[in-house]
């Protein structure tokens, strides 16, 4: 069974918003319209659990070292930057929206892994509902596969007023 990212052409557009802690991508194809939603394991911020900083003589064998902290928070990015960049590996061109520095931080990997050409546009953009990113991503590409116009099946769905051959009244 192939699973669904497989079945992206080059020529398919998409965009991603993406903080640390989650990224939504969304591919535009001629036949539609997918998202898909990848949440990293990362903390918010690595710190000291309890009210108030540690007393004691054993203070530093209670709390983990900065370097070991700082390890498993870039081991955690790795793998969810590279979830990311999975899902967007077989889209032709691509936006990037977010609020902080993860969006820089995937521009950075892309360009490493050689997708940097592909990145259409990078955007600052904040909390975003899911309808929110996609409509974004839709509104940054036309095409064939934009939700402007009629719908299919509805014929002059999208027209206002007399249908084309009902007399104008004067």
């Amino acid at each position: 069974m192939k699973r669904s990212l497989e079945l992206i052409s080059m020529k398919d557009k998409g965009g991603v918003w993406i903080d640390h802690r989650r990224a939504l991508v969304v591919l535009l194809t001629p036949t539609g319209e997918r998202t898909a939603l990848i949440v990293s394991k990362v903390e918010k911020h690595p710190q000291r659990s309890g009210d108030s900083p540690l007393k004691g003589r054993y203070e530093s064998a209670q709390v983990p070292a900065d370097d070991r902290r700082q390890k498993a928070l870039t081991a955690e990015l790795n793998i969810f930057y590279d979830a990311v960049i999975a899902a967007l590996r077989n889209v032709g061109s691509f936006i990037i929206l977010g609020p902080g520095e993860a969006k820089g931080e995937l521009k950075r990997r892309l360009v490493k892994s050689k997708l940097g050409a592909r990145i259409a546009a990078l955007e600052t953009a904040d909390k975003m509902t899911d309808g929110q990113v996609a409509a974004k991503v839709r509104g940054h590409f036309s095409g064939p596969w934009a939700s402007k116009g009629p719908k299919a099946g509805r014929a002059n769905a999208g027209l206002r007023g007399a249908s084309p051959g009902a007399p104008r009244a004067r």
